[in-house]
């Protein structure tokens, strides 16, 4: 299946290259970038995180996109749609999930190639419903997260089940878009 390029306002949204993987490796290594993570990557973790995406594009047809600035920045960080890896009381789900470098938070990147997966996600894939989720302390995932339309119940946040009991990021918060919510965010802005 040949690998789709989203393209936005500013935004390319690519399929990986082989040189992207030490881009990755920094990303996952700056403290600000990670502060939501369990740790820092280690180059190991960052080549096996970097060999997911590789194969869910070739299982699935999505995934997370390397995203460029269009006449800028070769590669800023990662946007896209991923399966959820682990079962919880919302899975099998698909979720919508960002990685950018710090140097480029604040700009609306996030939100803008967000909606452009959203939209490949409801309108391409023809999903029901994309997830999206973080710790409850990660503010600035949240407020793309609403940004994009999505909602939250908090009957339906959870404890992260990869994390350790105490662990200070178990608690999670869990946001939801629905096929015909995305519609009506559509016809909005149409």
């Amino acid at each position: 299946m040949k690998e789709e390029t989203i393209q936005t306002e500013r935004l390319i949204l690519r399929p990986w290259k082989k040189e992207d993987l030490a881009c990755m490796q920094s990303l996952n290594q700056d403290p600000r970038v990670m502060e939501y993570f369990p740790s820092l990557k280690s180059y190991k973790e960052s080549l096996e995180e970097y060999n997911r995406i590789i194969e869910d594009f070739k299982k699935e047809g999505f995934g997370l996109w390397v995203v460029s600035i269009i006449g800028g920045a070769d590669f800023i960080g990662f946007i896209g749609l991923n399966r959820v890896k682990f079962t919880a009381h919302f899975t099998p789900a698909v979720e919508i999930a960002w990685r950018l470098m710090a140097d480029y938070w604040g700009k609306g990147y996030a939100t803008e190639g967000a909606m452009a997966c959203l939209k490949y996600g409801f309108e391409t894939l023809h999903l029901d419903e994309i997830v999206s989720f973080t710790t409850s302390t990660n503010k600035r995932s949240i407020a793309v997260m609403e940004r994009i339309g999505m909602s939250r119940n908090p009957k339906d946040d959870f404890d992260h089940p990869k994390l350790a009991e105490g662990h200070p990021l178990r608690r999670h918060v869990l946001y939801r878009l629905q096929a015909n919510e995305w519609n009506r965010i559509e016809n909005r802005s149409a």
